[in-house]
Order: C-alpha cells, then structure tokens, then sequence
C-alpha cells in the first residue's frame, strides 16, 4: 500500500514549510506524500529502544542521533532550501558532520537512517526512500520489522547498496558506520 499524495502538483521545501503543522508530509522528487496516522505501539516500542542504545553509544562522539518528526532535507546540489524537493522524516537518523545540521534538522545525507516498518509505509521505506537514501549517498539504511522481527540493512558500497544483510531481531548487530551495537534482546523485550 502506498502512502495518500497531498496532491498531483510538484511542491518545494518552502512551500513545505508553509503547510499546517499538524498535517505531515514527506517530498520525494516533489511529490507531497501524507504520513499516516501516530504509529502502533511496538513501532513506537521499537523506536524508543533502538534511540536510547543508539544515542548511549555515541555520547561523547561527536555524531548526533535524532529521532521523527525530524526533516532531513536532500538537496539534489547546491540549490536553497526553498528549492529542494526531497525532504523526508525517518524514524532515527544518525548525523556525524555536524555542518549539516542546523536549526530546520538535517541538510546533506545522514551517515545512517532507521525506518520502522508499519503496513502503511512499508512499500514507501523499501521502494521510494531506499533509492532516494541510495542516490544522495546514506552509507547505510536500515529497515526494522518488528512484527517479523527482524532488520534489513543496506550498506552504501562505492556509490551503491550492495546486497542488503538480513538479520532476525536475536543477539546483537553493529552499524559500520559509526560502531554502534543494536542489542536486540533488549530491543525484543521492550515488543513484548
């Protein structure tokens, strides 16, 4: 199932930013997709768990975790704000150059994003943003199914993803692109 467009027009980040706060959206190649509804709680379980581990692993590091509603906005190159048309909100976001983040949230690909799959977004996660997160270079995106429990991770290999990892939700896994291990026992416990 794909996400509800806001419309058929081609908007921009300004125009983004003038839309009503409590209405959210995300813009892939300008398109306005709507996000659903607040999401069940084992996503929202899921995402507490894998913040806090991730944000305890890089204190002191210098990266920044972050997590929705947080807009990463993907500039296609150089062009203003107002002009981009691709700003998504990702679950968890983990940025190590802290030149892209200012007070807006994150310009410039993250080093590592975190979808939670929820049956509403699932096709727009693993279709849409994976060859939005791919072409702006994220070196790594991971796909978290807490109803099947387990993550598919995607690793940027020479300007590309490379075969995705598949992995159940079971001892422990490590994000190459910052050193942080995701302990899924803690994680599963907190589904139960």
């Amino acid at each position: 199932m794909s996400l509800p467009l806001r419309d058929t027009q081609r908007h921009t980040y300004g125009e983004y930013l003038t839309w009503p706060e409590d209405e959210r959206y995300e813009l892939i190649d300008g398109v306005a997709y709507a996000m659903g509804p607040a999401p069940v709680r084992a996503h929202q379980r899921l995402l507490l768990e894998m913040g806090r581990q991730i944000s305890d692993a890089l204190e002191g590091s210098g990266c920044e975790v972050d997590i929705a509603p947080f807009d990463v906005r993907l500039p296609e190159q150089d062009e203003a704000d107002e002009e981009i048309v691709n700003v998504v909100q990702p679950d968890i976001v983990v940025v190590c150059d802290r030149d892209k983040l200012d007070d807006k949230g994150c310009r410039g690909a993250p080093d590592w994003v975190i979808e939670i799959l929820s049956p509403s977004t699932a096709g727009h996660d693993q279709i849409l943003k994976l060859g939005l997160y791919e072409r702006h270079g994220v070196k790594e995106y991971w796909l978290a199914h807490p109803t099947d429990r387990i993550v598919t991770v995607y690793r940027l290999e020479d300007g590309r993803y490379g075969r995705p990892g598949v992995y159940e939700l079971k001892g422990s896994l490590r994000a190459a692109c910052c050193e942080v291990e995701i302990d899924w026992d803690r994680v599963v416990a907190g589904l139960a």
